[in-house]
């Protein structure tokens, strides 16, 4: 590894600028040293576990991607985002490559809903929907199909993230022909499968990991071909991710799809005398599933599923006669699976269907709320009814540790104060597990500071909060003319804001919904005094080095809502097993997204400015310790003349007498 990462190594040879980083070499040795251990696993054992904790700067990707590619094993890297996937394919490799002196065989596999299916855009162009759509994105998509390898659609970058026209020709699984499809032959799915099947790497996101997997513990196949070790980076997403796909849903937006999808293939396969009788299920599905939609309170939100039944009046019966209503459309569908493999697909998904409506629906409130929680959440205009596993230590256990000879697992943030603890135990991971933590190499110290209120400041369950907040937000505004990232933990406090600076603020304002996410970090990273107001995913992922992004300033400490019916049922599970839920859930939980909205400030080492939390906990609880062990080493300042200062100087110093704030 000092070869290649030293000072002197390739990587310094190919890259002019290029700096040796302690913390890069010594993940890259860990990582092989993992992949290189002597033995193969025995069926009884669980894989060989390495948890790293790289913080930004650190270089985390390159560091297990040479360890990877030179053990000469099959292994699947898997991120949280389909960024991620593409850096790696893009930048990385290649770079890897040309330090390396070798072709590597890598293969990026993503959801089949990120390619076009042939035989859904032929159908699609040749149709009357033609005339809904603008000439030029037909004509931009034939130009594209003459020359694209892949068909993924990450290469039309002029396409909408919420492109009405994608679903229609995009290679949905649940709308697949397989051997049937008269496209078969060209199909991009089929291919990437094929070159799947001899790259040594593999790059997938966790979604399409984890539904592989599924599908392996429940026997009916698999997506990806067999592999020796898996590479999680940005694991600190591994619970949540798992916990959809080891866990059951049912939701009236999966049924009407199924729905409209069975009405078009009727009405382009059947004869009016063959589909009325499919068409008659169809109709009285609708109403049905309807009047099982108003059994739920109006209220938008997620609540327990028990509360629901126990104010429904034959719950049961309700939920069979929906479910005989799908079962009638099943057994009719079956009829015409004969006369080709998308009716039986249809059944499929109608079956599907009724078992997670039944299991779901019959189980909540019967005692099972040991393994599952059983809940639903209403929509404006959708109800899902979920069963989500309260531990997945156990499933991962079973269908990763003991499957697989390695397991890596990786991210800027996964301790918190220090202590690796929370994750591990969440995640099932004991004392074999290693753990390391390499620092970030930016210059905290001497490039940033951490701003919180003075102790005048009213705490976020005050009633002057608000008020408060929203009055010293402008004045740190103006204090780093723009250039900031404003992270909230709910879209109230976006939304106050949002008003609130609209009518003050001389920079131009830019607020989630407004556009596109990518759109709006376009326009942020463009404008040098712009300001961009987000909740949830703008925590993290935001990658926005230079001079527009010059200030974070984050609401509050983001403490998740108690009442969320997963986060309750963990909640109730850490005290059963005796432990304490505030201080070994909750508190661990909001370190972790706090960290990562801390780590938006620094993203190269020229970077320089400031992270002002709002939130006077931080110093006036006794767990606000925890919380400051977390954060960088910046200098902590609760005076705003501190800040002021801090903008107006140079970017060689910081005020000599700034230093870390006592508790008192």
């Amino acid at each position: 590894m000092k070869e290649i990462f030293g000072s002197t190594g390739r990587l310094a040879q190919a890259l002019p600028g290029y700096e040796a980083r302690p913390g890069q070499l010594g993940m890259a040795e860990a990582v092989d040293k993992l992949l290189m251990a002597n033995g193969g696993r025995r069926s009884e054992e669980r894989a060989r576990l390495l948890m790293v904790e790289a913080e930004t700067g650190v270089g985390k990707t390159l560091a297990y991607l040479v360890p990877a590619l030179l053990s000469g094993q099959r292994l699947v890297v898997s991120t949280a985002t389909i960024t991620l996937q593409d850096q790696i394919l893009k930048k990385e490799i290649p770079l890897l490559e040309r330090v390396l002196g070798e072709s590597i065989p890598v293969v990026c596999i993503k959801g089949r809903q990120n390619y076009l299916c042939h035989y859904r855009w032929y159908q699609y162009s040749s149709s009357d929907q033609l005339s809904l759509l603008a000439d030029s994105e037909m004509t931009a998509i034939t130009r594209w199909l003459e020359t694209t390898e892949t068909g993924d659609r990450a290469e039309l970058d002029w396409l909408a993230d919420r492109s009405p026209l994608w679903p229609r020709i995009s290679a949905q699984s649940d709308q697949c022909l397989g051997s049937d499809c008269p496209e078969a032959a060209a199909c991009f799915v089929a291919k990437l499968r094929k070159r799947a099947g001899s790259a040594r790497l593999l790059v997938v996101n966790h979604h399409l990991f984890f539904s592989d997997l599924a599908l392996r513990r429940d026997g009916y196949g698999e997506i990806l071909p067999r592999y020796q070790g898996v590479i999680f980076d940005e694991a600190h997403h591994l619970e949540s991710v798992a916990s959809t796909f080891f866990g059951r849903r049912f939701s009236s937006y999966q049924l009407q799809d199924l729905l409209g999808d069975v009405e078009r293939q009727v009405e382009a396969d059947l004869s009016a005398e063959r589909g009325d009788e499919l068409q008659s299920a169809v109709r009285g599905l609708r109403p049905r599933l309807q009047q099982f939609m108003a059994l739920f309170p109006p209220r938008t939100g997620r609540y327990p599923l028990a509360e629901a039944r126990t104010q429904v009046a034959g719950w049961d019966q309700e939920l069979r006669s929906l479910g005989e209503g799908i079962e009638r459309l099943a057994a009719l569908l079956d009829t015409e699976a004969l006369g080709g493999e998308v009716w039986s697909l249809y059944s499929d998904r109608a079956r599907e269907l009724i078992g997670s409506l039944l299991e779901i629906g019959l189980e909540a409130g019967q005692g099972t709320e040991a393994r599952y929680v059983y809940w639903y959440e209403r929509r404006e205009r959708s109800i899902s009814l979920e069963a989500t596993p309260v531990k997945v230590a156990a499933e991962l256990e079973n269908a990763l540790y003991r499957t697989v000879d390695s397991c890596v697992m990786t991210s800027a943030t996964l301790s918190a104060g220090g202590n690796f603890s929370y994750v591990k135990e969440r995640l099932g991971l004991g004392e074999d597990c290693r753990t390391l933590c390499f620092h970030s190499p930016f210059d905290y110290a001497n490039r940033s500071l951490i701003y919180v209120p003075d102790r005048e400041f009213p705490e976020p369950a005050a009633s002057g909060y608000d008020e408060a907040l929203r009055v010293r937000t402008l004045e740190l505004l103006q204090c780093s003319r723009g250039r900031a990232l404003l992270l909230f933990t709910s879209f109230r406090a976006l939304d106050l804001m949002a008003e609130f600076l609209e009518e003050r603020l001389d920079h131009p304002l830019l607020v989630q919904g407004s556009a596109p996410r990518r759109v709006l970090l376009e326009r942020f990273q463009e404008d040098d005094h712009s300001v961009l107001l987000g909740v949830a995913s703008f925590w993290e992922g935001v990658d926005v080095p230079g001079e527009s992004l010059s200030c974070v300033i984050i609401d509050k400490l983001p403490f998740e809502v108690p009442s969320d019916p997963v986060i309750k049922a963990r909640m109730a599970a850490v005290e059963s097993d005796g432990g304490k839920p505030f201080f070994d859930f909750q508190v661990p939980r909001a370190i972790l997204t706090l960290r990562q909205g801390a780590g938006r400030l620094m993203r190269s080492s020229r970077d320089r400015g400031v992270i002002a939390i709002m939130d006077v906990r931080i110093f006036s609880k006794g767990y606000g310790r925890l919380f400051r062990a977390s954060l960088p080493p910046s200098p902590i300042v609760r005076d705003l003349e501190r800040v002021r200062g801090f903008f107006m100087s140079d970017e060689s110093a910081l005020p000599s007498d700034v230093g870390e704030v006592s508790e008192e």
